[in-house]
This record gives C-alpha cells, structure tokens and sequence, in this order.
C-alpha cells in the first residue's frame, strides 16, 4: 500500500467507515433484485440515512456515479469490498469457547468478510482436542507454539472478564496485531495494537435506557 492510500484510509471518519458495510449489504439486496444502477437517494430510502450523508460517505471510495443515473452495482460493490478489506482473507485466533466463542466458530458467514477464524483456545478440558465446524479447539497454553505454525496477526477475544487484560498481553507478546474484543473489559494495549471493542451488553444496555427513556416519555 502506498502511503498516499494510507493517508486516505486514515481520513476516514470512524462513522462512516461503520455505515460503509451497510451500504454494501443493501447495494447486495438491490443486485439481487436486479438493479444495475443505483443512487444514494435510493439506499436512502432503504435504511433510513440522509442521501447527502451516504454520497459524502461514499466520496471517501475511490468510486464515481453517473448524473441522473447513479453507481454501476457491480463496480459499487467491488470497490466497497476491496475498501473495506473484505476481499482479502484475515486470519484469526479465538480466545474463550464458551456460548459466544462457540457461536463465533459455527458462524459461517464471517469468512464472506474476509475473517477467517483458524484455531481456538480454552483451558475447559471438555473442549480441548475437539473440532468445532471444523476448527481445532488447542489448550491456552499452545498458544506460543500453534503462533509458530499459523500465519495469524488476529485474535478475538471472547474470555471471562477476569483473565481479560492477562490474555490480552499474551496474545501481544506472541505477536498479535489486532484485537476483536467482545469482553466489557476494556483491555489495555500498545498504541500500535488495533482494538475493535463489541461489547454485546453494553449495547444491551443502550438498548434498554433507550427502551426506558421512549415509555416514560
């Protein structure tokens, strides 16, 4: 990547970067219906975001559309996936199989965008030694010799919140670039590790002040 690129991928507001996929999924839908051509007033309409909001997100694409015609589809959705990193396979680690680890490595669907979950770890006798969808289940303590045989720079992490922070420094000793956390635990890094943090209770919590504040109204 030259750094040209680089500097456009940093100007990204973290905001739009996060509507991007949803174009994408509703640009697919539309494909499916058979449109050739779409415009932002359309996928507008579809979800809900200001038109002028979804032409400046897309603006950050290396993509044109043509007056009173749109995006060509199949060039949309090209260049979004591309954009996005999805067209290239990413390698992963899952650290944690229990309920939601478990759900992770039978979730199919991750590979469509470009996450590949490779190998997990536990310390749960039960699961060590076993293949969930396929995927060797190796105790903790494998870790710094299976990162010898993986090519992976990814670890997602799905573990108690109390043994959190020590995984964390595990997987960055060992060489891991990037973090998908799903704990509440808001782990501590190096400014050169990337963090994605998806906390499905705080959005459970969001939800419910949200549910709470519309019925007091």
């Amino acid at each position: 990547m030259s750094d040209n690129e680089q500097k456009v991928i940093i100007k990204v507001p973290e905001p739009s970067l996060r509507r991007l996929p949803w174009y994408l999924s509703n640009i697919k839908l539309l494909k499916n219906k058979g449109e050739h051509y779409v415009s932002s007033t359309q996928i507008s309409k579809e979800i809900n975001i200001d038109a002028s909001q979804i032409a400046k997100d897309l603006s950050y694409v290396n993509i044109s559309g043509r007056t009173r015609v749109g995006y060509d589809v199949d060039e949309l959705i090209a260049v979004l996936e591309d954009f996005l990193g999805f067209t290239n396979m990413h390698k992963a680690f899952l650290f944690g199989v229990g309920s939601l680890g478990g759900a992770l490595l039978c979730d199919s669907g991750l590979t469509h965008f470009g996450l590949k979950i490779v190998a997990a770890f536990d310390i749960n006798p039960e699961l060590v030694g076993k293949n969930i969808n396929g995927i060797p289940v190796f105790h903790s303590d494998d870790f710094s010799e299976k990162m010898k045989e993986y090519d992976v720079n990814i670890g997602v992490l799905t573990v108690p919140i109390e043994i959190a922070q020590d995984i964390t420094d595990k997987m960055v000793v060992e060489g891991i670039k990037a973090i998908w956390n799903f704990t509440p635990f808001r782990i501590r890094v190096p400014e050169n590790i990337v963090v994605q943090n998806t906390s499905l209770y705080a959005h459970l919590a969001l939800m419910f002040n949200r549910l709470n504040f519309n019925q007091i109204k």
